[in-house]
This record gives C-alpha cells, sequence and structure tokens, in this order.
C-alpha cells in the first residue's frame, strides 16, 4: 500500500506522484493553468513544489525566488475556510513568514474567503490566463484575425506543400528536443535566467512526455521538425497549452502551428487556455491578438 505524505509532512513533487495527484486535480476541475500535473511537475525544479494531503485537500507550497514559502490554492472540496486559515497559520508559524500568502487563487477560492476578515485578496493581471473559444482558433474566421491568416498564407505561399503536421510522439520527440536547443541558441538562454528555466522546464516536457501522458504536435517543414507545441485537458471542457516553439526565422510558423494543433488535435475541447503573459509587454500582445474569449482571474490571498 502506496503511503502519501500528509500535512505538515510535505514531499518533493515526482513523476511517481502522478497518480494521485492528477486524480485529486481532475476531480476540482480547474480553470487555472497552474493546476495540473504536467505544469507543476516540469516547474518543480523552480518552484520548489512539494505536496502534502490534509484530510479532503491537497496542498502545495512552494519557494519564491527569495527563498519564502508560499502556498498554492487547497485544492478539494468548499468550504475551505478552514484549510486555507491553517495552511497558512502554519506557513507563518513553521516557515517563519510574517504575511503568509496563497499565490495564483482562482476565482472560486476568491469567493469562499472575500468576505471574511482575516483575509487579503489582491488581483494579480500579470498571471491571468487567456482563454479561447476552440473554434475561433481553428478557423480564424472573420477581420479581426485577418493579420494571422495573412501571416499563414505568406508561409504557405513560401513552402507550398513543403510542410505538414503530425502528432508528438516517441518517435519524434528527440527531433523536438533539437527544435528546442536551436530554439535556446537563437534566444541566448545561457545569458537569461528566465529563459534557462523555461528551457528546463521544456525538456522535462519532452523527456517525460509518454509518462505525463500529455498530447502534442509537430510542423515539418521540408522534412524537418521545425515546430512543436504540448497541451493537454485541463477540464472536461477546456484544454490547456503548456509549451509551444517554433524557429523563430520562419515567418508565419507560430500561427500555423498553434492553428494546425487546435485542428487535429482539440476535438474534445470547447475552449483552449493558453495560460499567463507574466507582464511581459511583447506576451501579452500576443495573446491579445488572438482575442480571447475572456482572462481566468487570478489573486494573491495572504493572511492578515
Amino acid at each position: 500500500m502506496t503511503l502519501y505524505p500528509e500535512f505538515p509532512d510535505f514531499k518533493p513533487l515526482q513523476l511517481e506522484d502522478r497518480a494521485v495527484v492528477h486524480d485529486l486535480l481532475w476531480r476540482y476541475q480547474p480553470e487555472t493553468s497552474e493546476l495540473t500535473f504536467t505544469n507543476l511537475f516540469i516547474w518543480r525544479a523552480y518552484y520548489h513544489v512539494t505536496w502534502a494531503l490534509y484530510e479532503d485537500w491537497l496542498l502545495f507550497l512552494c519557494i519564491d525566488s527569495q527563498g519564502q514559502a508560499y502556498a498554492l490554492p487547497p485544492v478539494g472540496p468548499t468550504p475551505r475556510a478552514d484549510v486555507t486559515r491553517t495552511f497558512l497559520t502554519w506557513i507563518r508559524e513553521e516557515r517563519n513568514v510574517p504575511q503568509p500568502r496563497i499565490e495564483r487563487a482562482d476565482a472560486r477560492l476568491v469567493s469562499e474567503l472575500v468576505d471574511l476578515s482575516d483575509f487579503s485578496i489582491t488581483s494579480t493581471r500579470d498571471h491571468f490566463d487567456y482563454l479561447y473559444d476552440r473554434e475561433d482558433l481553428a478557423t480564424l474566421s472573420g477581420r479581426r484575425y485577418s493579420a494571422k491568416r495573412n501571416h499563414i498564407n505568406k508561409f504557405k505561399r513560401v513552402y507550398g506543400d513543403g510542410y505538414s503536421f503530425e502528432p508528438l510522439a516517441e518517435d519524434n520527440v528527440g527531433e523536438c528536443i533539437e527544435v528546442a536547443h536551436a530554439w535556446c541558441e537563437k534566444r541566448r538562454c545561457d545569458e537569461d535566467l528566465s529563459l534557462m528555466e523555461e528551457r528546463d522546464a521544456v525538456f522535462e516536457s519532452l523527456e517525460h512526455f509518454s509518462d505525463l501522458a500529455v498530447q502534442g504536435g509537430v510542423v515539418r517543414v521540408d522534412g524537418q521538425v521545425q515546430a512543436f507545441t504540448i497541451g493537454e485537458m485541463l477540464n472536461a471542457k477546456t484544454l490547456v497549452v503548456h509549451i509551444e516553439k517554433a524557429d523563430p526565422d520562419i515567418q508565419g510558423l507560430y500561427p500555423l502551428i498553434n492553428q494546425q494543433f487546435v485542428q487535429h488535435c482539440c476535438e474534445g475541447a470547447a475552449y483552449i487556455n493558453r495560460e499567463q503573459d507574466l507582464g511581459e509587454p511583447g506576451l501579452r500582445k500576443a495573446k491579445e491578438s488572438y482575442h480571447p474569449e475572456r482572462l481566468v482571474e487570478k489573486a494573491r490571498i495572504t493572511l492578515v
């Protein structure tokens, strides 16, 4: 019989934990992109992700860049005021954090705590997820997507029938790793700590592709893989895209891999979550250019 960690004894997140953690997350039917096993696993080194069970709830404890502990939202049934209070009090008393906090709190948890005086709630716009209608991304129809269609059409004029889309699978993962390496060389990842951390997460997602049970797609240009994407179902209606990489020198390749993946691999989804922009102006502009149906709001919750 497998023994799972019980609060306050947290365990570093490992691949062997996927079955129980994924099951508990799926039961919750999250809307925020952080709450998938894949996301937590591929970023576990950066965020120092650990987990534990507390009665009916799944708890995640992380460490920020300043070495300070913080929590993700308790995952499980409502009401959650007591478990949230218990968790944050423990962080304050046992981890010596004067203002313990929950990051990436979803609207459901906010609604449970908003009227309680011992919690302070602050909206965190930089972490809002972008949620799109799947049909919009698949067809790119209408005037508002004319620029995207133009980019794709220009790509097709240059390469003609010299490109193809195929599902990401074990037999092409190695080529995707090569694309990721080439992308990092062009972006000079070694000179940018944040890009190095992203690089590590990308490699984790590819090296453990089968074990993570995610799905993906690749675009070949003249026979070579030049773009790939990785995603999975976040909830029963929404697919979340975790990774998307393409040769930045091939104009139109990013909108093409985006559209092709949605067309061929996302039929079971009504919505596509393309995660947050982290406050980066260029990334925000790019995500807004696809005209999200709405933003999935998140907040920071602090114990007063």
